[in-house]
């Protein structure tokens, strides 16, 4: 799904498997966010064919955090010539408390080894210039990214449609999970990508989604 001239958008529709939807952002570094399970590549694989595009083209694999249903088709890409990245504190969470889950999916961290680990901020590269936030809540390592001049902000499983992240999975803490979709509410933003789910185009709608969540489903945290 083409969102913006250099923006798409690989969306998991399945209601009975866990993937993820992953993002894929064409320019001069090719970045892919979010590869999801590794026996399921072959959704994003595809994606990239219908793009012309294959594994090899793909400059950098980021990852919003390190649960398995993230980060664990990023081990496709370890002998090809992709960066690997996350948040420091993902990694950590994912060679620690996030190895049980792991176990669960049959992945062994030991596969991937990040390049370079993202910070708060702005995250610059060949013309690229994205703003790294780091949301804690669903995942102590979450990071939400916002594309200024795309007005594009991908949330991993901060916040999705009418919903947010659950905190019952080791790392979880719902205080941090308010306070980051806190942080992130007030952004420009005229598409919302969240990490399942559907994506969500309109900033009076993308508002109203969080009026709702810091209203009324917040609440319930």
């Amino acid at each position: 799904m083409q969102l913006t001239n250099r923006l798409h958008a690989f969306v998991w529709n399945s209601l009975t498997t866990n993937n993820c939807n992953t993002y894929f952002i064409d320019g001069p570094m090719r970045v892919l966010i979010d590869p999801g399970h590794s026996n399921l590549f072959g959704h994003v694989e595809r994606g990239l064919d219908q793009l012309g595009l294959t594994m090899g083209d793909v400059d950098l694999v980021l990852c919003t955090h390190s649960h398995p249903d993230h980060v664990e088709a990023a081990q496709q890409f370890t002998d090809r010539r992709a960066l690997f990245t996350l948040h420091e504190a993902s990694w950590q969470f994912l060679n620690g408390p996030g190895r049980s889950l792991c176990a669960v999916y049959g992945f062994d961290p030991a596969t991937l080894n990040p390049d370079f680990f993202l910070q708060e901020g702005t995250f610059s590269t060949d013309g690229l210039d994205l703003e790294i936030l780091h949301t804690p809540g669903h995942s102590p390592g979450s990071i939400c990214l916002y594309w200024p001049s795309e007005k594009a902000l991908i949330t991993g499983d901060l916040v999705f449609e009418e919903s947010f992240g659950r905190t019952d999975l080791p790392g979880g803490n719902a205080d941090q999970l308010k306070e980051s979709i806190r942080r992130v509410a007030g952004l420009d933003a005229e598409w919302l990508l969240p990490g399942h789910g559907n994506v969500m185009q309109g900033a009076r709608k993308i508002s109203a989604n969080f009026d709702y969540l810091q209203d009324v489903l917040c609440a319930y945290l």
